[in-house]
């Protein structure tokens, strides 16, 4: 099991933040870092082909453990070969464990020591999912990084619920890590703990203690951007980082703009997802140089220019912000194909821009020259 000690290699470091670049080492390839991973839900990122994706020059995509567990089942997708097989994407996959998804989406749960029951939000039939279940799913997928089944906490829980959530998140990592080690074989994906403790600096002090212990590949930064303020959202992210070890990968789930990127990278973090690029995008918000646009807004009827003219993608080489207002107020589905592929083509070059800078050793600069332009726009 040694192999699984080292899939991540440091290979450069920021002069006077912690941002650092490096190189994960995974069974579909090597993934650099620090990399924003596109959400695909239902082994699909919504709206954009894999051969897009790949155009783009994504190496890692994410997709849902609670919705291909109820459907069509990790069954039929181990049958083909495992996600890769059944979408036929040449990259990796990280899933995660479904436990978000319980808590948001399923109605009539319940917390037990064994895991989560709930009934699914599609036809109402009853589950228990246990973080040995979590892992047998993500196995069947055949993921390149799976997550342990942990509770999340809202922003404003009370410490004694937060304690509670900790308690049985590192027992689930325990038990999981258990399940891993045992049903493996020649599986070659990772298993990620996850780091909880709400907003109390002493449970997060705690749970990275108790996690840690368990010496898995990977580590995320869970219970954050779940409604607190940005502030102390860099807070507990900068708090929680630096209790983490410099040579594993550091994850935070559900962050897609520039301002938190910029926040989690300079705080040392590798890895981030968030839905928000694809969904705003089919809501008609585009990512510019200078700020988001609405094209929903009457004063891009005759405007004729790219939708961002610094962006290289293929969407603003070709396409207008009338023409793509145009097919918005139509309810085209080409506006949501187009939207999504340039909201993620600007965050992959977004992300790349950032790992130059901290080559460079100028993250920080980067960081304060962007943040000028990107926010001096409505």
């Amino acid at each position: 099991m040694t192999h699984d000690k080292h899939i991540f290699e440091v290979i450069s470091r920021d002069r006077t933040t912690r941002a650092r670049t490096g190189v994960l080492d995974l069974p579909h390839g090597r993934v650099r870092t620090p990399v924003f991973m596109p959400v695909g839900t239902n082994a699909t990122v919504k709206a954009v082909s894999k051969d897009s994706l790949a155009e783009i020059g994504f190496e890692i995509i994410l997709a849902n453990t609670y919705h291909l567990f109820l459907r069509p089942g990790h069954e039929l997708i181990a049958e083909a070969g495992g996600l890769h097989g059944f979408t036929g994407w040449k990259g990796n996959f990280l899933t995660d464990s479904g436990g978000f998804q319980v808590f948001s989406l399923a109605p009539f749960r319940k917390i037990v020591d064994e895991g989560v029951k709930f009934q699914s939000h599609i036809d109402g039939s009853r589950h228990l999912l246990t973080p040995e279940l979590a892992v047998d799913v993500q196995t069947a997928f055949r993921s390149d990084v799976f997550m342990q089944l942990d509770v999340c906490t809202s922003y404003g829980t009370s410490e004694r619920d937060a304690l509670k959530a900790l308690t049985l998140t590192s027992d689930w990592a325990a038990r999981s890590k258990q399940r891993w080690v045992d049903t493996r074989g020649e599986f070659e994906g990772k298993l990620f703990g996850i780091v909880q403790g709400n907003f109390y600096k002493d449970l997060r002090v705690r749970s990275a203690e108790e996690i840690l212990a368990l010496d898995l590949p990977g580590v995320a930064i869970g219970g954050l951007s779940v409604g607190e303020p940005f502030d102390v959202f860099g807070e507990y992210l900068a708090f929680t980082s630096s209790l983490l070890p410099d040579e594993k990968p550091r994850y935070v789930m559900g962050i897609g703009t520039p301002e938190y990127i910029l926040e989690a990278v300079e705080q040392g973090i590798d890895m981030f997802d968030c839905v928000f690029p694809t969904r705003t995008a089919r809501n008609g918000l585009l990512f510019t140089s200078s700020g988001p646009i609405s094209i929903k807004q009457a004063q891009y009827t005759r405007d004729f220019s790219a939708p961002d003219p610094e962006c290289s993608c293929s969407v603003c080489k070709e396409y207008s912000r009338a023409y793509l207002r145009h097919l918005y107020k139509n309810d085209e589905i080409l506006f949501s194909m187009l939207a999504s592929y340039h909201n993620l083509a600007f965050l992959h070059e977004f992300v790349h821009r950032i790992r130059y800078s901290i080559e460079e050793g100028r993250f920080a600069e980067f960081k304060r020259e962007y943040l000028g332009r990107y926010k001096s726009k409505a």
